[in-house]
């Protein structure tokens, strides 16, 4: 199998090579960067891994790659992920995520090539959710607060109509809440966990600034959400839009709590407004009973493992630079 990975370079692009070469290590995995990246790390943690750069916001770019790649599988991973940041780059979001997803589709059909293509969608576009509206299903109303809700919910529509109009065999993927090693620091967990490994290599003050507490999600390890990444990958699934969740409730309150209990030192919490989001959703909880019926995926590594193996990460980035 041949397989094209868009935004291979980010946190669900790493450990995707990671699953699909333990699940088949004669799998051809092709991968697109874009921007700055580290290629010998990438290289390095993902030997074999072909990589190609490109800039899916420059159509005649995507062309050549496709061409090399000759994809049997696409995962479309690529993306500008932030929800605060798209509040200063409200363009560019769009941009990214809705123009560079069209770009891709219309190259697809320009070339020949059928390839199965998954596309990461997010559990932001469906906005505030009313009590009466729990646990999310798939066909609930997509009502996004944040420029990157919209540009999502662009890029989600465009897929399933580019199924339903031209024939591509897309899959959407609505990814909730995921964490684990190597999620950048402006993600609540591996903010909380960053923040406790450096005050334990005493690099920082043993205070934890946070945001917002209240909020609950649903946490799904970033191993679990490849892993339906993979098996969702199937041709029989086209046009068929899946949770990747856990149907749990988790405050981030408790995700907190859980840190600082595996903390190696006492940490003081102080409330920083500057974290605290313009347009905050305070309840997202998915679910899976779709993506179970149908490929008998469900979550598996428990929160508090999660969570171990993500402080575990910052410990030995940090304790590099102590």
């Amino acid at each position: 199998m041949r397989f094209l990975i868009t935004g291979v370079t980010g946190f669900v692009g790493s450990h995707l090579v990671a699953e699909l070469r333990a699940h088949d290590d004669s799998a051809e995995i092709w991968g697109l960067t874009w921007g700055e990246y580290d290629r010998r790390s990438l290289e390095s943690a993902a030997p074999g891994i072909r990589l190609l750069a490109g800039d899916l916001v420059d159509r005649e770019s995507v062309k050549p790659i496709l061409a090399k790649a000759q994809p049997d599988v696409i995962y479309h991973l690529a993306a500008a992920t932030s929800v605060a940041r798209s509040w200063d780059s409200v363009a560019r979001s769009l941009e990214i995520n809705a123009i560079g997803t069209a770009h891709l589709f219309d190259a697809i059909l320009g070339s020949g090539l059928d390839p199965v293509v998954v596309v990461s969608s997010t559990a932001e576009i469906y906005g505030r959710i009313k009590d009466t509206d729990t646990p999310v299903t798939e066909d609930q109303p997509l009502a996004p607060v944040s420029p990157y809700g919209t540009s999502k919910v662009a890029q989600d529509l465009l897929t399933a109509q580019f199924h339903t109009g031209r024939g591509l065999a897309t899959i959407r993927l609505r990814f909730f809440h995921l964490t684990g090693p190597g999620r950048p620091p402006h993600f609540v967990a591996s903010s909380f966990a960053r923040q406790i490994a450096r005050a334990e290599a005493g690099l920082a003050p043993r205070t934890i600034n946070v945001g917002n507490l209240d909020s609950v999600r649903d946490f799904t390890d970033v191993r679990d959400a490849v892993r339906a990444c993979r098996i969702a990958a199937d041709r029989n699934h086209a046009g068929q839009v899946f949770h990747v969740c856990t149907g749990r409730e988790t405050a981030i309150t408790e995700v907190l709590d859980l840190l600082l209990a595996m903390s190696e030192c006492e940490i003081s919490v102080e409330v920083d407004g500057d974290r605290v989001r313009r347009s905050d959703i305070p309840w997202l909880v998915g679910d899976p009973s779709r993506i179970k019926a149908a490929t008998g995926w469900r979550a598996e590594i428990p929160l508090e493992k999660t969570l171990k193996d993500l402080l575990d990460w910052w410990r030995e980035r940090e304790r590099v630079q102590s």
